[in-house]
């Protein structure tokens, strides 16, 4: 049994991440979240990096990778 991510037409598409909005820059059924390698289908997308055009999971991955990429988030004032 196959799932949705094999297949001959299923394969990784590369994106360009913009403000709110992505643009595909070569087609694909989804993408692989930068922190925990899964695969995440376009339609499911919802967290990104403009400033790092990194895709992610969901919110707790992409909160956690902006912590790790600053330190100083960690910091109460």
């Amino acid at each position: 049994m196959m799932n949705r991510f094999e297949g001959p037409g299923a394969r990784e598409a590369r994106i360009r991440y913009l403000d709110g909005d992505f643009q595909v820059t070569s087609p694909g059924s989804f993408v692989r979240c930068a922190v925990t390698g899964e695969s995440i289908p376009l339609d499911e997308l919802k967290y990104w990096s403009v400033a790092r055009q990194e895709p992610y999971r969901d919110a707790a991955v992409s909160l956690s990778r902006e912590i790790d990429m600053n330190p100083d988030l960690r910091k109460r004032t």
